[in-house]
């Protein structure tokens, strides 16, 4: 027998790639962080001795899920200024926020909210957009997570950066200090169209193409960004970006509510990846993003929460059944935005975005074992003809018991095993008696 570091025992495992959808009673293994083989468990248990045998028999098993779109420390201001739209949300409650009180330590302890609630609901790769981009490095190496980490760039000045061209040369020192790590990468992360004038997208655009990075924006979010855009340049913003030579299969457009036919094809002959944020976008009414034509044009579509500051939560087996369900609203038809799209967009569609497709994402020998195991015995979800379904349609972020990022267990049976969990909840009250003046 091979000796190995760790055999988990499924009762349904979902690859999200080959023949097929669900294996039945298979085993995972996993040595030296990476997936040595999927298999049956009674092949596993003839053929491998393993150091840690986990067993998850009425579990489904699942890859580790992508949030591909977040703003990790807004955790923070979860449930500050709720119930209106984009942007006097932005401008007259969250901006001054930040003005005021940004800081390393908040960014920090922020990080680290949202990691511990990522990782309790399966998550374990995020693509973030925030201030102090450092700062977060630091706290997902500490933590064990995945994470793509947002070179940030945007017009005004931030405790971050003063200019556009000190944004662009600290995010240039940012991915050198990071560009070794075999858990972490650092995209370009430049707001929105209306936030980043035409000079500095241009020198960063020079830079994701010598450096081959993917660049990551808010594009398209609502019909008064469009408004706007073709008010102040006679164009749409994606008109725009096109004519800076942005639209490339290195470019993570998120949100895209308002799209039109030509665009969706546009973005399919150009390789554009689409970030859809469906519980954000209900929630400050900006639209409803065409993921069924996306899907249909060849496009690939990933998923993430946006922060919780919009959403209120980050969790993304919530975020796939809005997505299903919102979905066949849009595209006026019950068998659009299927269970498996869902988790396709949740898993694979989110590595593929971030240019990580071969290394995680799904169940496969020589990936990363970046897995995430949820109990399906529970009285919500019984009886399981469909666990794809089950999953997407019934389950819950509390049925996830166990979260593995490069085979390591970030949660085991509902406990953290990296991330203080009392630790963070006192700094997350210390942070809400400091913000109380902006509660509702």
């Amino acid at each position: 027998m091979t000796s190995v570091d760790t055999v988990i025992h499924a009762r349904w495992v979902a690859p999200v790639t080959g023949s097929a959808r669900i294996l039945d009673h298979h085993a995972v293994v996993i040595d030296q962080g990476r997936i040595a083989a999927v298999l049956p468990s009674t092949q596993a248990d003839r053929e491998y001795t393993g150091r840690e045998i986990v067993d998850r028999r009425d579990h489904l098993l699942i890859p580790g899920l992508v949030n591909a779109h977040t703003h990790a420390a807004m955790n923070l201001m979860r449930g500050i200024a709720g119930d209106m739209p984009l942007m006097p949300w932005l401008t007259e409650h969250i901006w001054p926020i930040e003005a005021r009180h940004m800081s390393r330590a908040f960014v920090a302890d922020g990080t680290d909210l949202a990691m511990a609630e990522m990782i309790r609901s399966g998550t374990t790769c995020f693509n973030d957009m925030y201030f102090c981009p450092d700062a977060v490095a630091e706290r997902v190496d500490a933590a064990g997570m995945r994470a793509a980490v947002g070179m940030i760039l945007i017009d005004f000045p931030s405790i971050w950066a003063a200019t556009a061209d000190e944004y662009l040369d600290k995010g240039l020192a940012l991915h050198d200090a990071w560009r070794h790590h075999d858990r972490i990468i650092t995209p370009f992360a430049p707001h929105a169209p209306y936030t980043v004038s035409d000079e500095p997208l241009a020198k960063m655009r020079t830079y994701a193409d010598e450096m081959d990075v993917r660049v990551h924006m808010h594009i398209h979010e609502t019909a008064q960004e469009i408004d706007d855009s073709l008010e102040q340049y006679g164009q749409r913003p994606l008109e725009r970006l096109d004519a800076l030579g942005l639209l490339t299969p290195n470019l993570l457009a998120v949100h895209m509510t308002q799209l039109t036919d030509d665009e969706i094809a546009r973005c399919a002959d150009a390789g554009v990846h689409v970030i859809h944020s469906p519980e954000s976008n209900l929630k400050l009414a900006s639209g409803l993003a065409p993921v069924q034509q996306l899907l249909d044009a060849g496009v690939n579509v990933a998923l993430g929460t946006d922060g919780a500051a919009s959403n209120n939560d980050l969790d993304m087996l919530g975020e796939m059944r809005t997505a299903a369900l919102i979905g066949k609203i849009a595209g006026h038809d019950a068998a659009a935005v299927s269970a498996d799209d869902a988790l396709h967009m949740a898993t694979l569609g989110g590595a593929k975005a971030l240019g990580l497709a071969e290394e995680t994402g799904s169940i496969e020998a020589g990936k990363a074992a970046d897995l995430c195991a949820v109990d399906l015995s529970a009285i919500e979800t019984q009886p399981v003809f469909d666990p794809i379904a089950t999953l997407v349609y019934s389950a819950s972020r509390n049925q996830v018991t166990d979260t593995w990022v490069a085979g390591r267990a970030l949660m085991r049976d509902r406990q953290l095993t990296r991330i203080d969990a009392n630790a963070v909840r006192e700094r997350a009250a210390a942070w809400a008696t400091h913000l109380s003046e902006y509660a509702n």
